[in-house]
């Protein structure tokens, strides 16, 4: 199995978040779209992009978009991991034990893969690894859909690199 191309059908999901709530992609995509981000706890690559992703949540709200971050770990490891980096978003969990369903359906190359899905429920951007210039662009694409102005979440020079891969 491929990675999901932009312009593909994304495949509906429904996962449980570290808060005990159930997540499900045709719900979300009703309200805008959602931006979904395959981590692992583990993953140096995907401490990077956290804090990036917290700046996208305080740039745009949670109105007319959504954020969710899914976690190749279990419940507990991914608690741990959303209170150490203080997520603003929600952290749903692709568990392990159920054979990574969600991951097997996306098949992200690495770690941290973001999907931007449409409302129409279409791929409209996929990127791989921490890449600042992804993550801007993924800004830019919220404010176009919120009509309003982007917000640089990534400045260059702020100390970390502009890209590392996953």
């Amino acid at each position: 199995m491929a990675a999901l191309s932009v312009g593909a059908q994304a495949p509906d999901f429904t996962l449980t978040g570290i808060d005990g709530r159930q997540y499900s992609l045709s719900a979300a995509i009703e309200q805008g779209p959602l931006l979904a981000v395959f981590i692992q706890t583990t993953c140096p690559v995907c401490d990077l992009a956290m804090p990036y992703l917290n700046r996208l949540t305080e740039a745009y709200g949670d109105q007319g978009w959504q954020l969710w971050v899914i976690t190749q770990d279990d419940q507990e490891a991914s608690r741990r991991y959303a209170q150490r980096f203080g997520a603003t978003f929600p952290l749903v969990v692709d568990d392990p034990a159920d054979g990574w369903k969600v991951s097997r359906a996306y098949d992200p190359p690495a770690t941290p893969t973001l999907f931007l899905i449409g409302p129409d429920g279409r791929l409209q951007f996929s990127g791989q690894g921490f890449s600042k210039a992804d993550l801007n662009d993924v800004s830019d694409r919220i404010a176009g859909h919120l009509g309003v102005q982007p917000a640089v979440v990534a400045e260059r020079d702020d100390g970390n690199p502009d890209l590392r891969p996953g």
